[in-house]
């Protein structure tokens, strides 16, 4: 039997709720808010918050002279295609481990796992030369690859634990009536688990269009994503918080707006098969 949740009780939990949601949101905003404010008024002591003259000067700033377009389509094609690229390999490979999973699945699913535990500092060096052997250095295809293979484990995990909630009966009927293996994984598995599918691809989406390090050391304009673009803000000169602002927002508001149009799917997919 549920406990009955008082009036009382519920008031303060949504208050609390509020405060931690606040403190959590309170930097965007802060960095919203300096987006549009001149540079004088961002470095202002004390803190200007609302009493200034708002001028969208930066964001034109950041338009006209540093070449937004080109930084933006490269955090599109990167954060995208090593996504795909890695769903296409994970899909199968959850497959195997989930329904032909033998005795060491377990310590292969933690091996996999250890491999995020290691710094990436500590390969750095081998990529780079790899990069600079074959003339790949400052490329899309070096970051689309890297990047796939730096997040391949959390989508084989995730979409371990999704696939290993269907029932084993939906696959066994649908090979004894003839389907390949082909068939079962896209036509049988893949739409049973499209809210897995979905979650892991938009975390992975995020996780590849925040990375910071790897777009830093990799490239140097060509195929320089938005996080490089941002970083450009940062000179001998000194450091523009105003027009790194709103570089920043611009930086985070399209992927801001994908997981807000998708929170129902996020959502449904990391409570997928969390209730029997």
């Amino acid at each position: 039997m549920a406990r009955a949740v008082t009036p009382a009780r519920k008031t303060v939990n949504t208050a609390a709720a509020w405060i931690v949601a606040l403190i959590i949101f309170f930097p965007i905003l802060w960095t919203i808010l300096t987006s549009f404010k001149p540079e004088p008024v961002a470095v202002a002591s004390p803190p200007v918050f609302l009493n200034f003259d708002w001028s969208f000067d930066n964001y034109r700033t950041v338009i006209q002279q540093r070449g937004y377009g080109q930084f933006f389509w490269n955090s599109v094609v990167i954060a995208f295609g090593s996504t795909i690229l890695g769903m296409i390999i994970a899909i199968p490979a959850a497959w195997a481990m989930a329904f032909v999973h033998g005795p060491r699945t377990k310590d292969l699913l933690m091996w996999m796992l250890s491999t995020k535990m290691m710094p990436a500092a500590g390969v750095l060096v081998p990529i780079y030369l790899i990069a600079v052997y074959f003339k790949m250095l400052d490329t899309q295809i070096l970051l689309t690859v890297v990047l796939m293979l730096m997040n391949l484990p959390i989508i084989i995990w995730m979409l371990y634990t999704y696939f290993r909630e269907i029932p084993v009966d939906i696959l066994e009927a649908a090979r004894m009536d003839g389907a390949t293996l082909f068939n079962e994984i896209v036509y049988v598995l893949t739409p049973m688990a499209v809210p897995g599918i979905a979650s892991t691809l938009l975390l992975n989406v995020i996780l590849a269009w925040n990375e910071s390090f790897w777009t830093l050391n990799l490239t140097a304009f060509n195929a320089a994503p938005l996080t490089k673009f941002i970083a450009g803000f940062s000179s001998p000169q000194g450091l523009f918080y105003a027009k790194l602002s709103a570089a920043s927002v611009m930086a985070f508001l399209p992927i801001l707006i994908l997981g807000w149009f998708s929170q129902k799917q996020l959502v449904r997919g990391l409570t997928f098969g969390a209730v029997k």
